[in-house]
Order: C-alpha cells, then sequence, then structure tokens
C-alpha cells in the first residue's frame, strides 16, 4: 500500500529523471546530431544552370571537437559550386589550427566570408535566462581573438571573398552573382553605408575581387547579375537594407535556430530581433515592395559554456539555386 505522500515523491522523482534525461540528450546526443539540410532557393536568371552552395555558420569550434571536424570535412564529397560562409567559426581562442584543417578541403572552392562577434572575441558565459529578455549585447569580456589571421586564412589560403561591409562579384560558369555583405551586425560592427558604396563600384564594373570561371572580365559586364546579401546576425535593419539593396537572396547565421525549441512552440528566442518564425531555414523576408528569399542557418555549434541543443538539430546548408519562374 502507498503511503500518503508517496505519490508526490514518485511525481518528484520522475520529473527529475525525465529533466535528467533531457539534459543527457540535449548535451551528449543531439549537440553532435549534425545535419546537412538541403532547400532548393529560385533565384537565378531564367535558363541559368544550377548552382550549389554551402552555408557554413556558426562552427564554435574548439579544439578537441575531432567529430564536428571530420565532418565537415567530408562535406567536401559534395562538391558545391560555393561556399558561403557566414561568421562565429572560433570558439576557443586555440581554435584556428583546428578550423584550418577542418576547411582545407574547401580550398580552391569559390566563396565570401563575413565575421561573426565570436570571430573576435572568445566565449564568455552568460546567464542564460538574460536570452529570454533580449539579445545578449553589452560590452565583450571574452579574450580578444586573432581575427586577422582568420581573415589572411579566408582570403589568402582559401581564395575567398571578404565581404565585411564590402562587395565582391563572382562569376559561376554563365552565372554572374554580386554580393554584399556586412561585418558583425550584433556589436554593431556593420556599416551599411561602406557596404551600398562597394556594391555601386562592383555594380558600375569596378570588379575588385572578381573570381571568374568561364567568362572574361568583359563578358560579365554584359551578363545579368543576382545580388545576394550575407550577414552574421539577421537583424531587422540589416535585412531591411540588403532588401531594399536588390538582394534577391541572403545568407545568415547567429540565430542557433533557437538553440532550445519546445514541441509546438519552437524556438523561445533569436537573440536578435528577427521575428521567430524566421529563425531557421529557408523564408521569405519582405520590406515594403522589396523581398527576398531568407536562409537562415542554425549553425552547427554552440559555445563552449552552453553545449546544449533541444529540437534544434546543429545544421549545415545545402541550398541549390535554380533560375527563377518568370
Amino acid at each position: 500500500m502507498a503511503t500518503r505522500g508517496s505519490g508526490g515523491r514518485d511525481a518528484l522523482v520522475a520529473t527529475g529523471l525525465l529533466a535528467l534525461g533531457t539534459l543527457l540528450w540535449a548535451s551528449v546526443i543531439e549537440r553532435n546530431a549534425f545535419t546537412l539540410r538541403r532547400v532548393t532557393a529560385p533565384v537565378l536568371e531564367p535558363g541559368s544552370s544550377p548552382l550549389r552552395v554551402l552555408h557554413i555558420s556558426d562552427l564554435h569550434l574548439a579544439p578537441w571537437q575531432k567529430e564536428k571536424q571530420a565532418w565537415v570535412r567530408a562535406l567536401a564529397e559534395l562538391q558545391p559550386d560555393l561556399i558561403i560562409n557566414t561568421g562565429d567559426n572560433l570558439g576557443h581562442r586555440d581554435a584556428q589550427e583546428s578550423l584550418e584543417y577542418a576547411l582545407a578541403p574547401f580550398a580552391g572552392i569559390p566563396g565570401v566570408f563575413v565575421n561573426g562577434s565570436n570571430d573576435y572575441f572568445g566565449p564568455e558565459f552568460k546567464n542564460p535566462i538574460a536570452y529570454l529578455f533580449g539579445p545578449s549585447k553589452g560590452e565583450p569580456t571574452g579574450e580578444r581573438l586573432d581575427t586577422e589571421r582568420l581573415r589572411t586564412f579566408f582570403t589568402d589560403d582559401m581564395g575567398w571573398a571578404d565581404l565585411n561591409n564590402a562587395a565582391a562579384t563572382l562569376v559561376l560558369g554563365s552565372t554572374r552573382l554580386d554580393f554584399m555583405g556586412v561585418d558583425d551586425p550584433h556589436r554593431e560592427f556593420d556599416s551599411l553605408s561602406a557596404m551600398t558604396r562597394a556594391l555601386d563600384d562592383v555594380r558600375s564594373g569596378d570588379f575588385l575581387g572578381l573570381a571568374v570561371g568561364d567568362e572574361t572580365d568583359e563578358e560579365a559586364l554584359s551578363v545579368p547579375a543576382v545580388t545576394i546579401g550575407v550577414a552574421h546576425a539577421p537583424y531587422q535593419r540589416i535585412l531591411n537594407a540588403l532588401v531594399n539593396n536588390g538582394a534577391g537572396m541572403i545568407f545568415a547565421g547567429h540565430t542557433h535556430g533557437g538553440q532550445i525549441c519546445l514541441p509546438g512552440i519552437g524556438a523561445l528566442v533569436t537573440n536578435c530581433d528577427i521575428p521567430r518564425r524566421h529563425v531557421k531555414g529557408l523564408s521569405s523576408w519582405r520590406n515594403g515592395r522589396h523581398s527576398a528569399l531568407l536562409n537562415v542557418s542554425a549553425g552547427l555549434g554552440t559555445s563552449i559554456y552552453a553545449p546544449v541543443r533541444l529540437a534544434c538539430a546543429p545544421e549545415v546548408s545545402l541550398v541549390t539555386l535554380t533560375e527563377r519562374i518568370s
């Protein structure tokens, strides 16, 4: 016969076991359940051949994360046409060599990149409850990282275009892509005016940073361009500016897809001011009469001080750009 109060104790034990199981799942299993998300985005000019874009974001890489490094290296077997890296690559002060090892198989594949705040500052402990009350801003206290070494690796070793408050043109086969990007909006390192000036230069024929496939510089001038916006953190002011500058598609990261999601509710936070319905995946962003497709990566990592994911698997996106419907 059950004694008085035994039902309450049983419920308490069951709740504790459920909480422990959830924590183990989120911190050990799902956090390492690396996933490739495949989507199709109809944004290219009619008659264009498809382009396969590997969107890498929020690696938050630490030296001991060997399984993550191996998984990223294996993605080279997908043979993407283009790499878009939306920042927060480093998750530890000693992660640079590990990052170089993980991305080495992609050397020579055309790419573009922007920085996130964790490419400037090392990880720091933050109260997770604080995220419920707004984005995690404030003066960073993490160790200053060697951002210049990271930039040099991307530009010189990988051959990727630096889009931090900048613009560039890539010609892949017969498709011309005009890119514009901003430095980390989360730390307000972005300069929309500098980006716009750089984009104007690109559109007027100043092909600084041009990577040419089968086209010559002169021929590329006559090819209709698809404009792509790139940013780490998808704040609304950034998305609106990219759309207003003619972006047909935008790539971003930062949100971790919410990182902690609940069944029937989804992400609790986005760590920026983007609505929760846009926290991850492919959607459409509209500002006035202008709109663009928006791919927000849920990212592949977490801070070493918050190593959990719940109902939000770590991911890399393979986005196939196809011709738009006329």
